[in-house]
């Protein structure tokens, strides 16, 4: 199909009928602070490939590479090793030509392989079913919200605290298309949750209550008294999980009563990959399977008695009934799901139960080294691989000093939670497998350094 450009009268036209009088009027949602007004200073109007390569090359060079420098950045993007078999295996031919298996009897290799996929998450959350995945860990929990919303035919949310604010900041998006009502609050500086927030504000007229496990400063609490204070008055419990590799140690959030069980599967086998493409996971108690966003793949049996796979329930809005779709959902990211089961794979339920005791134990040690360090204090009683350290000053401008000195320390608390003054001195600090010794020595040493 030819490139057919319009022309400046067939934009006109356009904008006419939307009711706009520019296009900039098409990006007035986009905060102005991340909207480009001019010209990108450094790069010039018109260059040669071979100029417009070296110069993008130079300022790529600016980055501190990830898996180059002691790195602790966690907060919902875990840098875990991957074996180079991941992908290998995902960039065979027929998994990179398949896109959408609407033929089951020409994709059953796909569909099979999103029905594992659908097997492993559902072990992993505790879950009695899941879907074909989601397109990041964000938009699986506001799917989540509006699903609950479905179920009890109630408007209002009972957001923790401990939720990712951008988790939280997308749900308040979507909420202005649906009335959704967000309630939440900011996290505090101490070792509890708002566990007793939660509870206390639970009523006839919240459809669910979101909880983060463990939350965004690292904080582990049991969801069982939560689901079932939320069962009692009608509505359900959505568990977050944005570090699956947790749940290799810590009880599954479906074990304590979560009716849905959502999350971010980017730290098995996706890598940080400069912030996307993710994967988003989603399950959820059977009884609510048929309000479940996005596709399902089931197995069968053919006419003549041999196994086979098929989409067994996908209601969305370009199908027949797409007026009662339960989701926008188009696709689901199935590459990146596919690495997530091929990691998982090779991993295996011994494997996971490893992975998770290695990242515990570095934590733990990691914990204890910069809890030396004068003037910082450990904010946590109880966490998995990442914790809160309170600083004796603001933390953005020691996280940008511990950069120039080559390790990057961890995610400040008020780039998170810009103007939360009383959460200023917070710095989140992630460890996992990929984190040495050494690493950790030179952070408590470039830590003290810029502190003293």
């Amino acid at each position: 199909m030819r490139y057919l450009p319009l022309a400046d009268k067939d934009r006109q036209e356009m904008l006419r009928v939307i009711g706009a009088k520019t296009i900039d009027d098409l990006f007035l949602d986009v905060p102005e602070a991340g909207r480009l007004s001019g010209k990108i200073e450094g790069l010039a109007d018109h260059a040669s490939e071979l100029a417009v390569e070296r110069q993008l090359g130079a300022l790529a060079r600016q980055n501190l590479v990830a898996g180059e420098v002691p790195f602790f950045l966690g907060c919902g993007a875990y840098k875990h090793h991957i074996p180079s078999s991941v992908d290998h295996l995902i960039q065979r031919g027929e998994f990179l030509t398949s896109y959408t298996p609407y033929q089951p009897e020409i994709a059953q290799g796909t569909l099979q392989a999103l029905f594992e996929f659908q097997t492993q998450v559902a072990r992993l959350y505790g879950c009695d079913v899941a879907n074909a995945s989601m397109y990041d860990g964000s938009t699986a929990c506001w799917e989540a919200i509006a699903m609950a919303r479905r179920i009890t035919r109630r408007g209002k949310a009972l957001v923790s605290a401990g939720l990712h604010p951008h988790y939280i900041s997308v749900a308040k998006t979507m909420a202005r298309f649906t009335g959704d009502v967000i309630k939440t609050a900011l996290p505090e500086l101490k070792p509890e949750t708002d566990a007793a927030r939660l509870l206390s504000s639970i009523d006839g007229g919240t459809s669910c209550v979101v909880v983060q496990y463990p939350d965004i400063l690292g904080r582990i609490t049991d969801l069982s008294e939560i689901a079932d204070k939320a069962h009692a008055n009608g509505a359900l419990l959505i568990a977050v999980v944005t570090e699956p590799v947790a749940l290799g140690a810590i009880r599954s959030p479906g074990e304590m009563g979560a009716d849905i069980v959502v999350g971010e599967g980017q730290a098995i086998g996706v890598g940080l990959n400069f912030g996307g493409p993710y994967v988003g996971l989603f399950a959820c108690k059977e009884k609510f399977v048929r309000q479940m966003p996005g596709r399902l793949c089931g197995e069968t049996v053919d006419a003549e008695g041999t196994r086979g796979f098929v989409l067994t329930l996908s209601t969305r809005e370009q199908h027949i009934r797409r007026e009662k779709a339960t989701s926008n959902i188009c696709t689901n990211a199935g590459l990146c799901a596919l690495a997530f089961s091929v990691h998982m794979t090779l991993l295996g339920e011994k494997g996971l139960r490893q992975l998770a005791e290695l990242n515990h134990g570095k934590a733990v040690q990691a914990a204890e080294r910069l809890s030396q360090v004068p003037g910082v204090s450990l904010v946590n009683e109880s966490f998995f691989n990442e914790f809160t350290l309170r600083l004796p000053k603001e933390a953005r401008p020691v996280v940008r000093a511990l950069a120039e000195r080559g390790v990057l320390g961890g995610v400040s608390l008020g780039r998170l939670y810009p103007g939360a003054e009383a959460l200023e001195n917070g710095l989140v600090v992630a460890v996992t497998e990929v984190v040495t010794d050494e690493d950790v020595e030179a952070l408590a040493n470039a830590l003290q350094e810029v502190l003293a």
